[in-house]
């Protein structure tokens, strides 16, 4: 992330933190394999010095990058060349460099994992994260949408819509709108919803006119729920 993308009156702290956990964390699980990875946006990095993903935190919280296994890439690979009908495989390969931040190999990967399987939500918007990584934020643009005419409900999607919005594109309206979607579909007391909550609040803060309305945190959670990706 960029600090001088947000040429915005937005709280950066705020923003900061919110992109730490939000965007580079959303991998499609793999169906076998060493080391788990979330199907979707990470949480807010857990106690105990792990990031949702399971690796490293690095400092203030941030996930460690994680250094590339190449004899687990070359592994991949192989099977991927013995599996051209496989999409987990591909999309685990994509994965490892996404985690050592190799964004144009991890894209590759994704769009391999998309041929073979176009209609997975998690893998399109992990691609998408990668072409905003590779400073193409339009074409990030254009796969989030890809995303959401697959599930126009993936509030993942959403919330890492807002951020691109937001700092690759400098359009808080088109952010606030995306986070309020996040807020009106996602259970309240999800990671996705106190993140969306939270960036408008921001948002608010500084620009009132941008997200009027915006609801409050519950002043109880409810019953923790079984969700996928958090």
């Amino acid at each position: 992330m960029k600090p001088e993308s947000l040429v915005l009156g937005v709280a950066g702290a705020l923003f900061g933190l919110l992109c730490g956990w939000i965007i580079g964390a959303q991998h499609a699980a793999p169906a076998a394999g060493p080391t788990p990875t979330s199907s979707a946006v990470a949480a807010p990095a857990p106690a105990q010095g792990q990031s949702a993903a399971g690796g490293a935190q690095g400092q203030g919280g941030t996930p460690a990058r994680a250094t590339l296994d190449p004899a687990r890439a070359q592994a991949l690979e192989a099977q991927a060349g013995q599996r051209p009908q496989d999409a987990e495989v591909r999309s685990e390969l994509a994965n490892l460099y996404f985690d050592a931040e190799r964004y144009a190999d991890a894209a590759r990967w994704y769009e391999a994992s998309l041929q073979v399987a176009p209609r997975n939500a998690d893998v399109s918007t992990d691609l998408a994260i990668c072409y905003y990584y590779l400073n193409q934020a339009d074409r990030a643009l254009t796969q989030f949408a890809v995303s959401l005419a697959i599930d126009p409900k993936h509030t993942k999607t959403l919330l890492n819509l807002g951020i691109v919005r937001a700092f690759g594109k400098q359009d808080l309206a088109g952010a606030a709108a995306a986070w309020q979607q996040v807020v009106a579909l996602a259970p309240p007391d999800s990671a996705e919803a106190r993140a969306a909550r939270q960036a408008l609040e921001g948002v608010k803060a500084a620009h009132p006119e941008i997200a009027p309305g915006t609801p409050p945190a519950p002043a109880a959670p409810p019953s923790p729920s079984t969700r996928q990706g958090v």
